[in-house]
């Protein structure tokens, strides 16, 4: 129990049955729980949103989904460096510290939400700080990755990924049910609109305690930051984390690299906010800006100086393997949309269905509450439940019948169901009743959400068998620390084209990508004479 480990060798069927099948479960089932709070605390910026809208928070809805977004951002580029934290300070130490600090951010808007008047760029340096939540998944996934034999990293990882995503879910779930009581004390506030839980509507006018959305998690985070010190292993061996500095000095490493994540998302805020909300005025765009942050977080990486640097040196090998950029593309269609969706979905349920979209003296006006409207936060958990719910079993199929191949059957799904989903955004986006199209828009999402989390199940088996046993956490986390850009560009694209009243272009253009990725499978891993065939 929190010992460090030496020639763990999980290949070694003897050694796997008599000591590390025990070693491994029990790293595995703290490494859950503490990367749903993980989640949780990255991504309740959705459903904190739509209850700022319930309480008359005096922020325009474009502003919110602002929130989601540079969360986003930060989590997907603090993955970066969280890609390579486990082989320099140990997945023990890694866990512990990244689980603690999210208590910052927690407590941080549990304190602000009291006051309604509190000025927005509160709210997003603290969606900024929350980002730590995000990036803990690269490290988690890579940490696990070594514990457990190549014949088991399909069903391994889908549990961690998959159960850890329903942090998801059980933010979706619990943060609306404990704004109802004054679980922390201080003062409530009363709805001006319907609101909803998972077990029905509240009413205008009822009492609500929005800051026990942050507070909340410090009930999870202190014991599992307890659990992890005193219950996970650092692997000392030669290709996991043969040079482990002392817990101190592990903890010195992790807050520098995590720097050089919040330096560069911080740099890439700038370039594309306009001045008066403390930005550059260039309104650089995002699909320019989102690689430049990429790139300079890797280069800044590499220039810390001494052993770290020598040891990423090490590490960025995976960049001379062209899987490792086929697989960052497919793992951003899975991954990257089952993210981006669930930072968006409550928020797009509310402005899409929660109002009514009526022509006013030639005018198409989106600001009239619509009283027959579906509650945002009694339905927005489905969709990530599926997604996350469904990811092990994704894993476990293609642990069986290749990765590739399930891959590629749930591409061509996702791009059937994007284009219904745009479909019915369209026809609810223009019409006064927009309830009617809620049913078959929320079936076709639900799907959507299912198809990715089979994939993303599905590319833990294609990256353990495409890659070797050092490369494949580093890959896994790479890979990871792209496709959560999603959680940053599908709430931005949906902003703006919500803003702009076409909120089925966003689906579009998601669609055309899910077909690019479909070419890129088939041609590296499912063509005749694919450079490994369906692994």
């Amino acid at each position: 129990m929190g010992q460090d480990l030496r020639n763990y060798t999980p290949e070694d069927e003897t050694f796997w049955q008599n000591e590390g099948k025990a070693i491994a479960n029990r790293n595995l089932w703290i490494s859950i729980p503490s990367l749903l709070c993980g989640f949780a605390v990255w991504l309740y910026w959705g459903i904190i949103t739509v209850q700022m809208i319930n309480l008359g928070f005096g922020f325009e809805k474009s502003d919110l989904f602002t929130l989601g977004a540079i969360a986003g951002l930060t989590g997907a580029t603090l993955r970066i460096p969280s890609t390579f934290f486990v082989r320099i300070a140990g997945g023990r130490n890694t866990i512990f510290f990244t689980t603690a600090l999210l208590m910052i951010p927690a407590l941080g808007a549990g304190y602000y939400l009291q006051d309604p008047n509190t000025p927005l760029w509160k709210f997003q340096v603290l969606a900024f700080l929350s980002g730590i939540g995000g990036g803990n998944f690269s490290s988690s996934m890579s940490n696990i990755s070594f514990f457990f034999p190549k014949k088991m990293q399909g069903y391994s990882l889908g549990m961690n990924a998959g159960l850890g995503n329903f942090g998801v879910t059980t933010m979706q779930i619990l943060i609306p049910l404990v704004m109802t009581f004054g679980l922390f004390g201080g003062e409530g506030r009363e709805l001006v609109n319907t609101s909803g839980t998972l077990i029905g509507k509240i009413p205008a006018g009822t009492e609500t305690y929005i800051q026990n959305a942050g507070f909340v998690w410090l009930l999870f985070l202190v014991p599992l930051a307890f659990a992890g010190w005193w219950g996970m292993n650092n692997i000392r061996d030669e290709h996991v984390s043969p040079d482990i500095p002392s817990p101190v000095g592990a903890f010195g490493t992790i807050t520098g690299m995590l720097l050089v994540g919040f330096l560069t998302a911080a740099f890439g805020l700038w370039l594309m906010l306009p001045a008066k909300v403390g930005g550059s005025g260039f309104m650089i765009s995002k699909w320019i800006v989102l690689p430049i942050v990429i790139a300079l977080t890797v280069f800044l990486l590499k220039m810390i100086p001494g052993q770290v640097g020598q040891n990423l040196s090490r590490q960025y090998k995976i960049f001379g393997n062209k899987h490792t950029w086929a697989m960052t593309v497919i793992y951003t269609m899975t991954f990257g949309s089952f993210i981006g969706y669930a930072a968006t979905f409550a928020l797009a349920i509310k402005v899409v269905f929660g109002f009514q979209h009526v022509e006013i003296d030639g005018v198409m006006t989106h600001d009239l509450a619509n009283p027959n409207g579906p509650s945002a936060l009694m339905y927005a958990w489905m969709g990530p439940f599926i997604g996350a719910l469904i990811r092990p079993v994704g894993g476990m199929i293609a642990d069986k019948l290749g990765g590739a191949r399930v891959t590629q059957w749930i591409s061509i799904v996702m791009v059937g169901s994007a284009l219904g989903v745009a479909y019915f955004l369209k026809q609810a986006y223009v019409s006064a009743t927009p309830e009617e199209f809620f049913f078959p828009f929320m079936i076709l999402f639900l799907i959507l959400f299912a198809a990715t989390g089979i994939g993303n199940g599905s590319t833990f088996r294609t990256i353990a068998v495409a890659f070797n046993k050092e490369q494949a956490g580093p890959v896994l986390g790479w890979t990871a620390a792209v496709a959560a850009y999603g959680a940053f560009i599908i709430p931005k694209v949906f902003g703006e084209q919500i803003k702009a009243a076409t909120p089925e272009y966003a689906l579009y253009g998601f669609a055309v990508f899910y077909g690019v990725c479909i070419l890129i499978n088939w041609w590296f891993y499912l063509r005749p004479g694919a450079y490994i065939k369906n692994p």
